[in-house]
């Protein structure tokens, strides 16, 4: 079962349309989607390591374009579609204790959270939410989104036949593992924020 999802993906992976796919769940994952962009970008990347860069470009800059989206939810639209998704993701209660925290780290944090697998989301809707500048937040936007899909594109350009032999074999740990880091960013998030 797994080894055809694994081709299946590949297949979409190849398909001209993807990388429309990949720049729209990167603009969603910033905003208010939960699925990273990565489940689109290992595969298009494995299929045509060359292109891996141009990917990770564009990855990067419909991540950052959609956490100017974030930003403006929690700048304008907190009392809604803000509160809404920060409670949503269990953090409403916390948000006394994020924004003391980025009086003092805000660019730190905002460095650390866009590499890890720790929601970008709930990074960009507490930016606009506390008045973050946001010329600012876009170039550590910026620097940390393109950080994060720049090194997995070096892995994958570098090192894409082997994952590729990998994968292969071993696709349905690659989904466990995949899935495992979605919850655990959540759940680090939502424990230490």
């Amino acid at each position: 079962m797994f080894q055809r999802l694994y081709h299946w993906t590949l297949s979409l992976a190849e398909s001209p349309h993807a990388p429309w796919a990949l720049a729209v769940i990167a603009f969603a994952e910033s905003s208010f989607f939960p699925i990273p962009p990565d489940v689109i970008l290992v595969p298009m990347s494995l299929a045509r390591p060359r292109r891996a860069w141009a990917y990770a470009a564009l990855c990067t800059a419909a991540s950052v374009a959609g956490g100017a989206l974030g930003y403006a939810i929690g700048a304008l639209l907190f009392d809604t579609v803000g509160h809404w998704l920060i409670s949503l993701y269990g953090y409403a209660q916390k948000i006394d204790t994020v924004r003391q925290f980025y009086q003092e780290w805000g660019a730190a944090f905002i460095l650390v959270k866009g590499l890890t697998p720790i929601p970008f989301k709930l990074v960009t809707i507490v930016s606009g939410l506390l008045g973050y500048n946001f010329a600012l937040f876009i170039l550590l936007a910026l620097i940390t989104r393109g950080a994060r899909f720049f090194i997995l594109a070096a892995l994958l350009n570098n090192f894409g036949e082997p994952i590729k032999a990998i994968l292969e074999k071993h696709f349905g740990l690659f989904m466990g593992v995949l899935l495992f880091f979605i919850v655990f960013g959540f759940w680090v998030a939502y424990r230490f924020a």
